[in-house]
């Protein structure tokens, strides 16, 4: 089997929220695999650029060390107007050309249902699915036009259940997945593929409160075939085969990478 079933050698990509956690190692991924040979792009959540900037520096040194080339599209999942003129950003910027998406910007609020406000519903819904939609919409109509496209969504387990105390980021990774689905139905014609990427429980920022947590700790790592959480690299090669020819006939997938969660 060929190497090149998997480059991305000349591949423009884009992928929200990637200044840390999975999303970056997910941003380093792509250019390891050739994305930006040319031009890379790197789209990132305006709130988290401002609180990380060195994380900025480091994931563009990284690329930058690789040959590949990392530029800032500033993106805030949480406002419409940005949104809107995110994916026309990127298209002036690299003369039209928009090979691949990621949506992997996103948030989560842990609370018990019968405590969340409205305010931090609808905020975690439009950052999770809102936005996905919106940037989906327009990378699509010019991956349509181009015939040739590949939009991988960031799901979760949370997207096949309920989880504790996550009833908006639930609802959101679950409108994530049939939505995955939705406009993998529409667009497969098209030769653009959507799929996502369902991560189990991953060692990041957003997983803290349960690692910290001594009994739910123990409860998540005794489910885990694997008997350890996920690490961000470990979202790489799904990844990969995601965004390359290698998944060409793959549509509509939420490809789980959990250490074996769901079929236990």
């Amino acid at each position: 089997m060929s190497k090149d079933l998997f480059s991305l050698d000349g591949k423009v990509a884009a992928i929200s929220g990637c200044t840390r956690g999975i999303g970056r190692d997910m941003a380093i991924a792509l250019a390891e695999a050739g994305a930006g040979k040319d031009d890379f792009i790197y789209n990132d959540d305006c709130d988290i650029c401002i609180r990380a900037v060195v994380d900025n520096i480091f994931v563009h040194d990284e690329i930058a060390a690789l040959g590949r080339q990392c530029h800032i599209v500033f993106l805030d999942a949480n406002d419409e107007s940005s949104i809107e003129k995110c994916i026309p950003s990127v298209l002036g910027k690299f003369n039209g050309k928009l090979d691949i998406l990621v949506n992997n910007a996103g948030i989560v609020k842990r609370k018990p249902a019968v405590d969340f406000s409205a305010e931090d519903w609808n905020s975690v819904i439009q950052c999770n699915l809102n936005s996905v939609f919106a940037l989906s919409q327009a990378a699509g109509k010019h991956m349509i036009a181009q015939r040739s496209g590949k939009i991988i969504n960031t799901a979760s387990l949370m997207s096949y259940q309920g989880g504790l105390n996550v009833a908006s980021y639930a609802a959101s990774k679950g409108g994530v997945g049939t939505l995955t689905k939705a406009l993998a139905n529409e667009w497969a014609q098209f030769n653009v593929n959507v799929n996502a990427i369902a991560p189990g429980y991953i060692a990041t920022d957003m997983t803290d409160a349960l690692r910290n947590d001594q009994t739910r700790n123990h409860d998540i790592l005794a489910r885990i075939p694997a008997q350890r959480y996920g690490k961000p690299e470990d979202l790489k090669g799904p990844l990969i085969f995601l965004a390359s020819q290698a998944s060409n006939y793959v549509n509509g997938e939420l490809l789980v990478v959990d250490g074996g969660w769901m079929g236990r």
